[in-house]
């Protein structure tokens, strides 16, 4: 009796199969001689000691170890999984990490890859055509050609879009996700600030390692001076902060080591507030301005579409308008047009007393030109009044591509 376990205590077998469940590990059977071994080996001692080492060679494998033990499956995985389209071998989730804090870490960094295709085109951003050059000559060239881009001409990796808000400049990230055919990680500040301590410079590394073992890979940064501003200025800056900034400027910095295709992409408004170190590592600094007149009226026309038999809408008037609008606004402008026949009909329903049935409602009537007026009045700029300060940061900073 005083051999047998007790039977309120759990058996070191026992045990390790709630820990395996719990934690998704699968125990390798083969043939059942490992339970014939559990069940007929009367030495406790043993079979307790075969299950330590047993134990300490799955926790010791990787990840891509397991993967590739198990046949690579995607299917039963959450791993990164590439589109129908793309040719390249699959790779496995994370590469071989030395602890397992740092897979929890890239397991968590891993949620922040972009799947799906964004399924934004080119030719769905109207204007920004220099914008769009830019991006494609350092993004989309040196995954095509790349013969040409070694030595001197090795691919840029850093590159900032900035510009006053609303006129697209996550709309070219989600562009290059769906174009380029690269990993995309969606990056903001909730992802790798941690509340732990040391947590986020360790994110920081991650991130950079998951981007190199997915490479070619682009790692969006939106947003970025909410998390790398001017260091030194403001006394309340936290140590951690300074440590999250530090790690990514030297992480940035070794990029240029490598041979891997990682792009670093990073938008902001507030370009005059990112740190000197960190503009030095974008290097490619690209104005994304508010819309020209020939990008504005493909916007009315592809959002205010002229129908037949109905009063044409003067695009032209439009366009003169609207000058200093941003894309983001000239849509809030053509929905507050489309809104003015609707209040009509609204107002026409609202007043009879019994409940139209869904089939009998009436057609929406056509824009009028009062319509175009009202919303131009309910419609202000949102990003104007500092068009100038971009401008002059685009002179002292900015890329341009001289013809």
């Amino acid at each position: 009796m005083a051999d047998e376990p007790m039977p309120t205590r759990w058996s070191f077998q026992d045990f390790k199969l709630n820990y395996d469940a719990m934690f998704g590990r699968k125990k390798v059977v083969e043939n059942g001689e490992a339970a014939d071994k559990a069940v007929g080996n009367g030495n406790l001692l043993n079979h307790a000691s075969n299950g330590n080492l047993q134990a300490k060679r799955s926790s010791d494998m990787t990840i891509f170890e397991q993967f590739q033990s198990q046949g690579q499956n995607p299917a039963q995985t959450n791993g990164f999984s590439p589109n129908h389209g793309d040719e390249r071998p699959q790779k496995s989730l994370l590469p071989p990490f030395e602890s397992a804090e740092m897979r929890a870490l890239a397991e968590s960094l891993s949620r922040d890859i972009i799947r799906g295709s964004p399924n934004v085109k080119w030719e769905s951003i109207k204007g920004l055509g220099n914008a769009k050059l830019l991006l494609k000559e350092a993004v989309v060239m040196p995954i095509k050609y790349p013969k040409y881009f070694t030595g001197l001409l090795s691919p840029w990796k850093g590159i900032l879009l900035f510009g006053p808000p609303g006129t697209g400049k996550t709309m070219l990230a989600k562009a290059v996700a769906t174009e380029c055919q690269t990993t995309f990680f969606n990056i903001s500040a909730s992802s790798v600030v941690s509340k732990w301590r040391g947590d986020s410079e360790k994110l920081i590394k991650v991130l950079f390692e998951l981007a190199r073992h997915h490479a070619p890979s682009t790692i969006f940064l939106d947003e970025i001076d909410a998390i790398i501003s001017q260091r030194g200025e403001a006394r309340s800056e936290h140590e951690a902060s300074r440590r999250l900034k530090t790690e990514l400027l030297i992480q940035m910095d070794g990029l240029a080591k490598t041979d891997e295709l990682v792009f670093v992409l990073a938008a902001t408004n507030l370009p005059w507030e990112l740190d000197a170190a960190m503009l030095r590592r974008l290097e490619k600094r690209i104005l994304v301005p508010l819309p020209e007149p020939e990008a504005r009226r493909s916007m009315f026309e592809e959002l205010l579409p002229p129908q037949p038999d109905e009063e044409e809408i003067p695009y032209d008037l439009l366009v003169e308008r609207t000058e200093g609008y941003s894309g983001s606004d000239i849509r809030l402008l053509c929905k507050e047009t489309a809104m003015q026949p609707l209040r009509r009909l609204m107002s026409q329903l609202e007043q009879r007393q019994e409940v139209v049935p869904e089939e009998e409602l009436p057609k929406v009537g056509p824009i009028r030109y009062e319509d175009i007026e009202a919303a131009l009045k309910n419609t202000r700029p949102s990003a104007h009044l500092h068009a100038h300060k971009y401008e002059k940061f685009n002179a002292d900073y900015g890329s341009q591509i001289l013809h």
